[in-house]
């Protein structure tokens, strides 16, 4: 019992691992919702379903202080004050620590920060859209999942730490393993990589441009990769007691000059801030961050749908039946519970166990699709074989984690 206590500690607590669970069943959802909701429903309006699943983010937060406003002892007021401080702690220690009463907000720090997450989220969704339209889906699906393999290897260049052969050994395991599920047939060709993704699968075209459909997808796992490395790195909090920190990504100083900001500002400052909130609640940081996000998506990325309308690449139409309305709205709330999962578990575990992680996703649209959606013959040898391997490699990290 001993070790397994100590295990859950070393893997974020309890409430990670059931996140982890929640973020995987969210996706599961997500996917057979938007598969739904194109091939029966016949709403095939794939840029309009991710511009709504992306701005669907901005809920998080508001649902989290609200709860922990009815479940705990602490008030809105303070968490969002707390919220605001960490922010500014983390963006700009030196004016957070000073003796400066109330500090200003640093807001253009906020707003480049806001506009790399925004982008991270959807650069790769836009490339691989463009893609599924050009290449077979397979051939997409199967080079989304390398992002995995990615995320390793950025996390090796952008942190300088050393190759370790294991979690090497384990990443690998889990990109082949994909790839065996995808060319097994055991997918239904949906995406197995990301909850937002699921929407962009256009089978009723023909692959007009594999070539280039390919390495549109390469580049989107590539930028996609680098993103989860990105924001463990400089946007999740390093000095978060709630989550188990790895050697490999050490904090990055984003102020000016680093050299005399490295004291904790949290914890000089909370020393005459009564109201502040320290450490803040699991998970509330990121998911402030996830609904900024979202607010951003929703202020921005509907400019394209006109233009997509006027240019005939996807005619724009509202659903008419209030089935449709339920599906996609199902779809949003399933999109946005993984994705601010997502996000909580990046900062919690880092990236290479994250994104291993999540291609348990196909295993699990894997026993969907057998179980659920009548795909008992597109199971074969190597589905089951890959599916196997995703599971083993995501234990091997799991593990490794643990003993950190």
């Amino acid at each position: 019992m001993a070790s397994g206590h100590h295990a859950l500690v070393r893997l974020g607590g309890v409430r990670a691992v059931v996140l982890f669970v929640a973020c995987l069943f969210a996706f599961v959802a997500e996917t057979q919702l938007s598969q739904y909701v194109q091939a029966d429903l016949g709403f095939r309006q794939p840029y309009l379903i991710f511009y709504i699943v992306h701005s669907s983010f901005a809920i998080m937060f508001p649902l989290h202080l609200l709860y922990l406003s009815v479940a705990s002892e602490h008030s809105m007021r303070s968490l969002w004050n707390s919220v605001l401080f960490t922010v500014q702690a983390h963006l700009s220690p030196k004016a957070a620590s000073s003796s400066i009463p109330e500090p200003s907000f640093p807001t253009w720090r906020f707003a480049r920060l806001l506009a790399f997450l925004t982008a991270g989220m959807t650069f790769p969704g836009l490339l691989w859209f463009i893609a599924v339209t050009l290449a077979p889906v397979t051939d997409v699906t199967a080079l989304w999942n390398t992002n995995a393999f990615f995320a390793y290897v950025f996390t090796c260049v952008l942190s300088g730490g050393k190759w370790d052969v294991r979690r090497l050994i384990a990443v690998s395991i889990a990109t082949v393993g994909a790839l065996a599920v995808v060319y097994g047939g055991s997918t239904a060709e949906s995406d197995p990589s990301d909850a937002v993704r699921a929407p962009h699968e256009r089978r009723y075209v023909a692959a007009t441009a594999p070539l280039l459909g390919d390495l549109l997808t390469l580049v989107a796992s590539i930028l996609y990769g680098a993103y989860q490395v990105l924001y463990k790195i400089y946007a999740a909090l390093p000095n978060d007691p709630e989550v188990q920190a790895d050697a490999l990504y050490s904090p990055v100083p984003l102020a000016d000059s680093p050299a005399d900001e490295l004291e904790d500002p949290m914890e000089t400052t909370l020393l005459v801030q009564d109201e502040l909130i320290h450490p803040l609640p699991f998970g509330l940081y990121p998911n402030f961050l996830t609904s900024a996000i979202g607010i951003c998506t929703l202020l921005v990325l509907w400019i394209p749908v006109p233009i997509l309308d006027i240019l005939g690449v996807e005619a724009f139409e509202m659903p008419r039946t209030a089935l449709t309305y339920g599906v996609i709205a199902g779809i949003a709330l399933t999109g946005a519970i993984f994705n601010a999962g997502f996000m909580v578990l990046l900062g919690a575990w880092g990236p290479i166990v994250t994104s291993v992680g999540s291609l348990l996703t196909i295993v699990l649209v894997f026993l969907s699709d057998a179980i659920f959606g009548g795909a008992v013959e597109t199971v074969t040898f190597w589905s089951v074989l890959g599916c196997s391997a995703i599971v083993f490699a995501f234990a091997i990290l799991a593990y490794d984690l643990t003993r950190r």
